[in-house]
């Protein structure tokens, strides 16, 4: 993966995780910041685990696949945070 290609999805990941704050609302205990640290990592994770299942979205591009994988990762990531923080409050 390239730098550009890194940079982008650090992009779509900071829109992912705005989206998915605005999907799945509630207190958070890190906040929006957290919500979009999570944004990026769902990016990263979101795009590697569907590549695993030979869906690739556009690495290095903006694009709707690209977003909505990068969303899908965030939400995901983000259900499972709060379940953690929930348990360990």
């Amino acid at each position: 993966m390239s730098l550009g290609a890194v940079i982008v999805w650090i992009i779509v990941g900071l829109i992912a995780g705005v989206l998915a704050k605005w999907i799945m609302p509630g207190p958070d205990p890190g906040g929006i910041i957290v919500t979009i640290l999570i944004g990026i990592a769902g990016a990263f994770i979101g795009g590697w685990v569907l590549s695993l299942f030979g869906v690739a979205a556009e690495r290095g591009q903006f694009s709707l696949g690209s977003i909505l994988t990068a969303v899908l990762g965030a939400i995901i990531l983000l259900a499972i945070y709060r379940l953690i923080t929930r348990r360990v409050a």
